[in-house]
């Protein structure tokens, strides 16, 4: 549902504080809304999630959203664009306010390089992303739209925010008109 990384912001966090060159890693505010990356758009910068939440979508070639995920503070976006050296996979918006780290590409790459810890991390974020992937493909499969949009719902309930019928359908990968008909067999 929501993915969260506190051992990574912890590690950029501390690589912000002794940072020499103070271009290297920047912080960085979005409002809700705003479009942080855009699929198919060249990455600028490999972003840490400070505070807030985004979603990460695709747009599929008939114009639909499809949303992979959710993601909260000490999420990593753009690092598997600048490890491939290809452009955006997906886009990145902000549902809440969001404050970013923004790492300079020629600095991440040096610590791609030279800072085990952070390779470590990386490690352990595609080793989830992996992991999370599956789960959500056997849930698809095994249980109906109803399992998934009540812990949807029960996200949004703790988060205190407000999440669109569009983005919950998108996430589910059903339709509108199917999530109000889900909606209304759970009785929401």
């Amino acid at each position: 549902m929501l993915r969260t990384n506190q051992l990574f912001l912890n590690h950029l966090e501390g690589l912000y504080e002794k940072q020499e060159r103070k271009e290297d890693i920047v912080v960085r505010s979005f409002s809700k809304g705003d479009r942080i990356f855009a699929q198919g758009e060249e990455l600028s910068k490999v972003m840490l999630i400070k505070e807030g939440i985004t979603k990460c979508f695709f747009v599929e070639d008939n114009g639909k959203e499809y949303i992979v995920e959710f993601l909260g503070k000490g999420e990593v976006i753009g690092e598997i664009e600048l490890i491939r050296n290809i452009p955006c996979l997906c886009s990145i918006e902000a549902v809440t306010d969001v404050t970013v780290y923004a790492v300079a590409i020629p600095y991440f790459r040096s610590l791609i390089k030279a800072d085990l810890a952070l390779n470590n991390l990386l490690l352990d974020v595609f080793a989830e992303r992996i992991v999370n992937t599956s789960k959500r493909a056997s849930y698809q499969q095994l249980y109906a739209a109803e399992h998934t949009l009540s812990q949807l719902l029960e996200l949004q309930a703790q988060q205190g925010i407000k999440i669109s019928k569009e983005d919950m359908a998108a996430y589910l990968g059903i339709t509108v008109r199917s999530l109000n008909r889900t909606l209304r067999n759970l009785g929401k």
